[in-house]
């Protein structure tokens, strides 16, 4: 990728002027590009997380039991007992694998709302710009519509509700972190998290190769520039 990408990006949207390789890119053509290029990228990571295994055949994204009970697993392991954590631990990146797919018409809709001062950010933003973008615009919608998902899903294993009830103490005693007493907003969390890792990994392949994203639009804006 050239130096000079975001800056002749930067340049293509906020000025009515013309660049060489962009004389025929209007304004609206650029940011039309940049709009699909988002939503393909987003697109792909739900598609990719929000199957079976998207999450758990992934070491990237696959959510780890909380540290409380990483501790109790290895005990549970040695009194024969291990089965029990290795359900939960299935079960909970199931559940995210579950919800993954509720984000695919936030996104759409995301994309869509965008302004062209919300390009202009993304643009001069840095490899991940759409993906910081998409994470402010969608993700306390996202949290509301995988929790109940989550709970659903930890609600059928008995050491999840094992685990809440002494964490909760736990975490009383400063054993647990806080954040991770919860078992359901631990798994609803790192869901998102690695959602949004996911999408920032589809966004800088498109942002390096614009030419293999079979957009035509993708390919016009993004391709000029390399």
């Amino acid at each position: 990728m050239r130096p000079g990408f975001y800056a002749a990006m930067a340049t293509l949207v906020i000025s009515t002027g013309s660049l060489a390789g962009l004389e025929e890119i209007s304004n609206a053509q650029a940011v039309a590009g940049l709009k699909a290029a988002l939503e393909k990228g987003s697109l792909a990571a739900v598609s990719s997380l929000g199957r079976q295994d998207g999450f758990w055949g992934n070491a990237r994204v696959r959510i780890p039991l909380p540290d409380g009970l990483q501790r109790a697993e290895r005990m549970m392991r040695r009194v024969g007992m291990g089965k029990h954590a290795d359900e939960l631990h299935v079960a909970m990146n199931r559940a995210a694998e579950s919800a993954v797919p509720e984000a695919r018409q936030l996104f759409v809709n995301s994309v869509k709302k965008m302004t062209v001062e919300d390009a202009k950010g993304i643009v001069g933003g840095g490899d991940t710009a759409g993906t910081a973008y998409f994470r402010r615009t969608t993700g306390g919608e996202l949290h509301k519509r995988f929790l109940p998902i989550v709970q659903k899903a930890t609600a059928k294993v008995s050491l999840a509700q094992k685990y809440d009830r002494y964490a909760d103490r736990a975490a009383g005693l400063g054993l647990v972190k806080q954040e991770d007493a919860d078992l359901d907003e631990y798994v609803t969390r790192k869901a998102l998290d690695g959602l949004y890792l996911m999408v920032a990994e589809e966004e800088k392949k498109i942002r390096k190769d614009p030419l293999r994203t079979g957009s035509s639009i993708i390919r016009k804006v993004f391709g000029a520039l390399i």
